[in-house]
């Protein structure tokens, strides 16, 4: 895989890159306080970074060692560190007669200095070098190593001609590169931002995901199910009216309506801050916005309706007496029992712990830990001051309440954006585009992104070429947000944007890599093609395909049915099982595939089908002949027992139709239904 190490992880990986970033930039003081932090942590930020201008910070680049390694490919690697600071910086040079004056490097804020052997490979395949450092928020170390990494490959390679570099990154990593992109100009030729955020995305983006479990997990299932392949295509049959507008408003705001195939991963059910991992954020910045909910009109908290009363009715506020206190062979605090414990319908996690002196006049203090409402027992949790847990008595209270967490969930309604550019919130917005709701003070969201970005506007105005690599079923970038920036370049660039910009659009593909499912595809192949491509365009005028076609629907990104009206360089499937989406056959019945696969024109050809009839993701390779730019196939299988089948058509496309590279491989699948009686 090309993306070392940040879409690896759970979504909510991207919820800690920020907390961690926003907690630096945030102080007791609020709001204010914040933004002063994010000026100081981005010294000349409005300065434009250029080959030839000096970094306060990172102009002291020491090599610590050089080594030679004959894995995964011969290379010399070498370390250093910008002196007088905790970055360091890692160059992967290949052999001299791999390298054709190229660099690629990837920025992710939580990464190390340390490259992928995937990525160390690819780059020699490629002709390049290969840069990392130890990130952190913002470009500016990133753009100090690139600049250097370019004098020392000079040096081991006796290299006298130009050396382009090209910068990439995904989910967090996108703001870094857009970041780079409008603040820097001949550090970087081309960049491939991916899994793309935009300003609005933080904290909303988990917020209303949660927003959606609060209010539609039970019906979650059928949702799924009329999604799915084979399904109903209505999502919104047997919701209620309630249920409907949650659905609605989540959907238009661009929460893909195929991914709730996948709703565990959509809804976080196996997130363990059920996707509220920012509500500290927004409490330092937001003080006072629980309050307002819970008491002011325009909130959910007072509104006079079904999902007003429903968070009503969901609210836990509650005091209770401590009548034991636990402690270990050390002293050590372990655990409070309590007098009563109160009636809780929402998630454990949802709940807050507040420990307030017997005479409840003293300054509260948050605790962490689980309770157990059986038992009565509260169980301290890691994090605790010891002075305050050694000073709990019997008799002392425990405030148990969920009310932060609940107005978290409709936060969004609440953070309409300033710029109408943003469609995805004009349900909240009326002709004249004033809001329906109350706003807040402050857009929280696009402090957030300069904190990560390094202080991008996001007006478009880029200094390198970019093929931006977006997945349709992606839960935490919404799909929208490459059209949404795509417009911003347009605004900017006029006539010249067809000569900078595209758009590629994944289909059946993520947030995360690897693929997390087999009913999802892996898409590091088309990152790798477009760092291709994008690299021929700047060096040899070569124009990549073109963008992919698409609209944008209330929210959701629609793609064309063939490949020749979509474009993009992904490959189509057309999987029918007996002419349909689904069939219904008795046990023993033969059952016929067609499947037929097209490339868009110019993109590559059809090097590898695996069929998976079972859908189990025991995906089998079925032998089609020669490569080429259109396959057609043919299937029968025999299903002995019954049950409901997802059968699967996996194809992996490849730009030069090699068989054997495992590089710049581009998947797709198509996926029917089979019920057996």
């Amino acid at each position: 895989m090309i993306s070392s190490k940040n879409v690896s992880r759970k979504a909510s990986t991207s919820a800690m890159v920020v907390i961690m970033l926003s907690t630096l930039l945030m102080t007791n003081t609020g709001a204010s306080a914040a933004v002063g932090s994010t000026a100081s942590t981005n010294v000349n930020a409005s300065a434009m970074v250029t080959p030839d201008s000096a970094d306060p910070l990172y102009n002291r680049p020491v090599i610590d060692s050089e080594t030679d390694l004959a894995a995964p490919v011969p290379h010399r690697k070498v370390s250093g560190h910008f002196e007088g600071t905790d970055k360091k910086f890692t160059f992967y040079f290949p052999e001299k007669s791999k390298f054709t004056g190229r660099f690629f490097q990837n920025v992710y804020p939580l990464q190390d200095e340390n490259v992928a052997d995937v990525n160390i490979s690819f780059g020699a395949d490629s002709g390049a070098y290969t840069v990392q450092t130890n990130g952190g928020g913002g470009y500016r170390v990133d753009a100090a190593a690139a600049k250097f990494s370019r004098t020392a490959a000079a040096k081991y390679y006796g290299w006298s001609g130009r050396i382009y570099g090209y910068i990439y990154g995904g989910s967090g990593g996108s703001y870094q590169t857009i970041g780079a992109l409008e603040g820097s100009k001949g550090v970087w030729d081309g960049a491939v931002p991916y899994i793309t955020g935009v300003p609005t995305s933080i904290p909303n983006n988990f917020f209303i995901r949660a927003f959606a479990r609060f209010a539609l997990e039970k019906k979650a299932q059928q949702i799924a199910e009329a999604v799915s392949p084979g399904g109903s295509g209505n999502p919104y049959a047997g919701l209620n009216d309630m249920e409907k507008t949650v659905l609605q408003e989540v959907t238009k705001l661009g929460v893909p309506l195929r991914a709730w195939e996948d709703y565990n991963y959509l809804l976080g059910l196996h997130d363990t801050e059920g996707l509220l991992g920012f509500l500290n954020v927004l409490r330092g910045i937001d003080p006072t916005y629980v309050e307002d909910f819970w008491n002011k009109p325009g909130y959910l908290g007072t509104e006079p309706s079904a999902l007003g009363e429903l968070f009503r009715s969901s609210k836990v506020d509650s005091t209770s007496i401590v009548t034991q206190v636990t402690r270990d062979a050390q002293n050590n605090t372990t655990s409070l029992t309590l007098d009563q414990v109160p009636a809780v319908s929402t998630p454990m996690y949802w709940l807050d712990y507040t420990l307030l002196a017997a005479d409840g006049t003293t300054t509260a203090q948050k605790l962490s830990g689980s309770f157990d409402a059986a038992t009565k027992v509260f169980t301290i949790g890691k994090g605790n001051p010891e002075n305050v847990l050694s000073a709990i008595e019997t008799g002392a209270k425990l405030k148990i309440d969920n009310r932060w967490y609940l107005a978290a969930l409709s936060y969004h309604r609440h953070q309409v954006p300033k710029a109408q550019s943003y469609t995805a919130w004009d349900q909240f917005r009326a002709p004249d585009g004033t809001p329906f709701y109350p706003q807040r003070t402050m857009e929280i969201g696009p402090l957030i992104t300069q904190g990560v970005s390094g202080g991008a506007a996001y007006h478009g105005h880029i200094h390198a070429k970019v093929i931006m690599v977006v997945n349709l079923f992606d839960v935490d970038a919404y799909p929208w947000n490459a059209d949404w920036y795509s417009a911003r370049v347009k605004e900017a660039l006029g006539d010249r944007y067809a000569d900078n910009f595209r758009v590629w659009y994944n289909d059946n593909a993520d947030h995360i890599s690897p693929a997390r499912t087999p009913r999802l595809v892996q898409y590091d192949g088309i990152l790798q093609q477009a760092l291709r491509d994008v690299s021929a365009w700047v060096e040899k005028g070569v124009a990549p395909p073109r963008s992919t076609s698409y609209e944008v629907v209330d929210g959701q990104v629609e793609v064309p049915d063939k490949a020749s009206v979509r474009h993009g360089i992904q490959p189509v499937v057309d999987l029918s099982v007996g002419g349909a989406a689904k069939i219904d056959v008795k046990a023993g019945q033969t059952v016929t595939f067609t499947a037929r696969i097209q490339v868009p024109h110019g993109s590559g050809k059809i090097v590898a089908t695996e069929w998976d009839f079972d859908g189990t993701g025991d995906f089998k390779a079925w032998k089609f002949g020669a490569p080429r730019q259109t396959v057609n196939i043919s299937m029968t299988f025999k299903y002995t027992k019954p049950g409901t089948y997802d059968p699967a058509i996996r194809v992996t496309a490849q730009r030069e139709g090699d068989t054997k590279t495992p590089f710049a491989l581009i998947q797709n699948l198509g996926r029917v239904r089979v019920v057996v009686h």
